[in-house]
């Protein structure tokens, strides 16, 4: 398995777990976070208080992993986000392409579908 493919498994059980310590650990301390639907650059402290949210609020989390490869200087991982929330259970597809610099993500760039992470919101609201 190659080092980016390390960091990907890594991070993914990290998220699942909800080991926030664990994510900070694996992004680079100046790591950017983008995503397709507001398409700015979080900082890595930005990030960790969306994950926080989602660990709160989406139990039973786990990646249903449909590709992970890596590529030039980094990974890109395809799969369907499957959690519990307190309106009911939740599936969202998304894309993820990393940058990954000695060992840590540098970049993460995120692609979803904006329509369900609008139903992620009315799930959780309730």
């Amino acid at each position: 398995m190659s080092d980016a493919l390390e960091v990907a498994e890594r991070f993914f059980r990290a998220v699942e777990a909800g080991d926030i310590e664990a994510i900070r650990a694996i992004y680079a301390p100046d790591a950017r976070i983008w995503h397709n639907n507001d398409r700015l650059d979080q900082t890595v402290d930005e990030n960790l208080r969306v994950l926080s949210w989602v660990a709160k609020n989406l139990t039973n989390r786990h990646y249903r992993i449909q590709r992970r490869v890596a590529i030039p200087g980094g990974f890109m991982q395809q799969h369907v986000l499957e959690a519990e929330t307190a309106g009911g259970p939740f599936s969202m597809p998304a894309c993820i392409v990393c940058e990954v610099q000695n060992g840590r993500i540098k970049r993460l760039e995120e692609y979803l579908d904006s329509a369900q992470a609008n139903h992620l919101r009315t799930l959780t609201s309730r």
